[in-house]
């Protein structure tokens, strides 16, 4: 799970009485009893959230929380007896939990839910929670070839899916990569599936699009929180290899798409020696060093969520600092850091340990060290470079003057920013990340168009 402080990959904050997490298919209802599937609304004033719990016959539950992506996050202190309705949300701020009774009259639960000394009505009836709409995921049967793919990286193996048009070819093809943090193939969050679209997007335009899982996850080996950023351009290359070995691949005309932190890794790639890429777009990547952004986006978001000045001051201080330290290779001396910091926050502010393990990782310290300018700037192959005018993780203010600095040598750069538009690319009040499940749109389809424009005007399918 994503923290607040988590640099680059869409940002999952917990705000009030809500989790956040990723989204995946619900379960049905169970005709009766306490087992199976619950839904209804915690009563906040003015701002009710739907939730649902699923309660096991071995005596466990899970909760979904669509509005912020949670799916099937675990419950612990499970009590399902009729008379005595109960769970906690283990390891979580504020220590949320549920207390009921089943009410055989209206055959539902009744009971409050409560978090950091507030409590709230939440009565639960039989049957599913529905997430919000996402009206622009694909579903099948999709117009293409869709096969699951998998390839060695090194002593791992590597599980995406490719994507083909019916005919045609050889193909030109796209290959995305994921921003940080432990995202599947679909870059699936909150909800939305924003590589599912794009591949969908590219696919029904003529190009054939590879889309992976990350290390550790899915059905790909290895594990992210120790991948260095020698081994993640790894993976890249085992994609392109793969991609070489098939007939109906034009290796030509293969390019890589990558969304934040894939921002960062694209490019990195790309000039290697040999690496045979013929085109990078970079979606709210970065071109600043990791540490930058970290300390910017911390900044802007609190801003946003309206904390106070002194409250920011801090944050920054802590972010800044953290920064140092993991550039400095010194994890020990980072975690004692965070240990310490996080001995001065309030009960229901407090990480976990769990947390912290997160926090501070090989992974986290290769993305906070890594400087893009090098390989922004030798790149010559096109290049399309976009930014969302409200991104607060990847800020265009930040971003887009160093990329078109860093890419003024290339004879085929452009460097677009979108009005509006936040990290994911969707149409953004704030463009704080706690918008991003209530929103129903996953990629603005301008977006889409620019990009595929931008495509076909260079490498133009073979029809």
């Amino acid at each position: 799970m994503r923290r607040p402080w988590s640099l680059l990959a869409p940002v999952l904050v917990m705000l009030a009485l809500v989790l956040a997490g990723c989204s995946s298919p619900m379960r049905e209802a169970a005709p009766g009893g306490l087992t199976g599937d619950w839904h209804g609304s915690i009563e906040i004033p003015d701002h009710p959230l739907a939730v649902g719990v699923t309660f096991t016959d071995e005596g466990k539950a899970t909760i979904d929380i669509p509005a912020q992506g949670v799916d099937a996050a675990p419950l612990g202190d499970v009590s399902n007896d009729p008379d005595d309705v109960a769970w906690t949300l283990a390891k979580m701020p504020g220590n949320p939990s549920f207390q009921g009774k089943y009410d055989k009259g209206s055959d539902s639960i009744k009971g409050r839910f409560s978090q950091s000394g507030q409590t709230f009505p939440l009565n639960l009836t039989h049957g599913k929670v529905e997430g919000p709409p996402r009206p622009q995921e694909p579903k099948p049967p999709y117009p293409y070839k869709s096969e699951d793919v998998s390839y060695p990286s090194g002593d791992i193996t590597i599980a995406g899916t490719l994507t083909e048009p019916n005919s045609g070819g050889p193909f030109p093809t796209v290959v995305l990569i994921n921003g940080s943090g432990p995202n599947d193939r679909n870059e699936e969050l909150l909800g939305h599936k924003p590589f599912l679209l794009l591949a969908d997007t590219l696919t029904r335009a003529g190009y054939a699009v590879l889309r992976t899982d990350k290390r550790g996850v899915g059905k790909t080996g290895g594990h992210l929180d120790s991948a260095t950023y020698q081994e993640l351009t790894d993976d890249i290359g085992a994609g392109m290899a793969f991609l070489h070995g098939r007939s109906e691949i034009d290796a030509k005309r293969i390019g890589l798409l990558g969304h934040s932190e894939g921002g960062y890794l694209v490019p990195l790639y790309a000039t290697r020696p040999d690496s045979g890429v013929a085109f990078v777009i970079m979606m709210a990547g970065p071109s600043v060093p990791g540490s930058d952004v970290l300390v910017e986006q911390n900044r802007l978001i609190l801003t946003a969520q309206g904390a106070t000045p002194e409250q920011i001051s801090q944050q920054v201080a802590f972010s800044s600092t953290l920064a140092t330290l993991l550039r400095s290779g010194d994890l020990e001396a980072a975690k004692t850091y965070v240990r310490q910091h996080n001995d001065s926050l309030p009960a229901d502010k407090k990480l976990s340990e769990a947390d912290i393990d997160d926090l501070v990782t090989p992974y986290m310290a290769a993305l906070v060290d890594y400087d893009p300018a090098p390989a922004l700037s030798a790149l010559r192959v096109p290049v399309l470079a976009l930014y969302g005018s409200k991104d607060l993780q990847v800020p265009a203010a930040q971003n887009e003057g160093p990329a078109r600095t860093l890419l003024a040598a290339d004879p085929d750069a452009t460097v677009h920013v979108f009005d509006g538009l936040n990290h994911l690319m969707q149409p953004a009040d704030k463009g704080t990340p706690d918008e991003y499940a209530k929103i129903e749109t996953t990629i603005d389809p301008q977006v889409l168009t620019f990009v595929t424009d931008w495509l076909t005007q260079r490498f133009p399918p073979a029809r």
